[in-house]
């Protein structure tokens, strides 16, 4: 009985040993990984960069009232079409009362001065056709009259724009707001019942509407300090609208600022171009805008795919492998090259390599058969 438990343990051990060395062998008979290669080719390389900004009026128009009151009345609505001297808004005046009373009584002192003057005038002009007084006494007395009827319509005339905000009722009356340039309403960022300020010099005023000639737009953005030496006055751009898909505009840059802002540890310049706005495509103010420009271009120059390259982990240089004999003997030796731009996709090759060289790609596996996938499987099972 111990010999056959024996015999039976030497048996699978044989037994063992044997599919241990069939899956060796089988595992070592695959073929090794063949590596592709690729010549290097000539194309057209263009460095490019991306600047992030937004499309807006190259003028924007902040209408503001002349006197202070509460808006009455708005005739228009945001996005309305104006020409200039269109009616927007109209302001009810709400009369300071200090003002009001000291206007009041200037009108008084000046028709009470008016009434003793005009007594005046006329006793000297009753001596005056009778011949006891000069010319001269009369035209001084004649001028003092004038003065004192000036000085009344003066204080009258004060008294009205105080009061209602305007002298006489005249059609260009201060609280008639109306647009001062043809264009697009923006904004109008009141409404009726709003108290206004009056814009002078200690004060911008209250702003009743924003007008903007939406046909007239600009792009403005900002690009690294790494890039923004490379960019030129009237160097093109596309702009690509975050909301019109598809659709790209021509623009030329116009500005550079000349002063960076740091932003995140980065400084950033500011960049403005024109675009031509397309009479199909209605851009509205404030649009998030992409502005891609070109850095650097060359043509007709020799190239080979990024991926390609390695580079030496102790001098950083590039380099690659290169086929040497016939490809299918899969030798390869290193060499080292030199590169120019690069548009991210390809990169320019300035030495180190002729139009004729195989240039190894690495990363490339061995496809692995539908057979041998399913053996695999079944094997890491057991």
């Amino acid at each position: 009985m111990n010999k056959i438990l024996k015999y039976s343990l030497i048996g699978l051990l044989v037994l063992g040993a044997l599919w241990a060395a069939a899956f060796f062998i089988k595992s070592n008979s695959k073929s090794a990984v063949t590596y592709e290669t690729m010549k290097p080719f000539i194309a057209n390389i263009e460095k490019k960069t991306v600047a992030t900004g937004k499309v807006v009026p190259e003028d924007e128009i902040e209408i503001k009232p002349q006197i202070s009151g509460i808006i009455e009345k708005i005739f228009l609505e945001e996005g309305a079409e104006v020409k200039s001297g269109d009616l927007i808004a109209r302001i009810k005046v709400v009369p300071n009362e200090q003002s009001l009373n000291q206007a009041r009584g200037r009108v008084r002192n000046a028709e009470l001065a008016l009434n003793n003057v005009t007594i005046e005038y006329n006793r000297n002009k009753a001596l005056f056709e009778k011949g006891v007084i000069s010319n001269q006494d009369f035209n001084n007395i004649q001028l003092q009259f004038d003065q004192a009827k000036q000085e009344l319509s003066n204080a009258q005339s004060d008294y009205q724009i105080i009061k209602r905000g305007s002298a006489g009722g005249s059609a260009s009356a201060n609280t008639n707001i109306r647009a001062t340039v043809d264009g697009t309403i923006l904004e109008i960022p009141v409404e009726e019942g709003f108290q206004v300020i009056q814009s002078n010099n200690f004060n911008d005023g209250t702003t009743i509407a924003t007008i903007a000639d939406l046909t007239k737009m600009i792009f403005e953005g900002k690009v690294d300090e790494g890039e923004v030496g490379k960019l030129k006055l009237g160097t093109p751009l596309k702009i690509s609208l975050g909301a019109i898909e598809g659709k790209e505009l021509d623009a030329k840059l116009r500005f550079i600022a000349p002063k960076g802002v740091e932003e995140t540890g980065a400084v950033q310049f500011k960049i403005e171009g024109d675009v031509e706005v397309d009479d199909d495509v209605f851009i509205r103010a404030g649009y998030s805008a992409n502005a891609s420009m070109v850095l650097e271009k060359k043509d007709s120059i020799m190239v080979i795919p990024e991926a390609l390259l390695q580079f030496d982990n102790k001098t950083d240089k590039p380099y690659v492998e290169v086929a040497v004999g016939n490809v299918e003997d899969q030798k390869f030796e290193r060499k080292d090259i030199e590169i120019g731009i690069s548009d991210g996709v390809n990169v320019e090759i300035v030495s180190g390599l002729t139009k004729d060289d195989e240039v190894k790609q690495w990363n490339k596996t061995e496809p692995i058969k539908k057979g041998e996938e399913e053996e695999d499987s079944e094997e890491s099972e057991e």
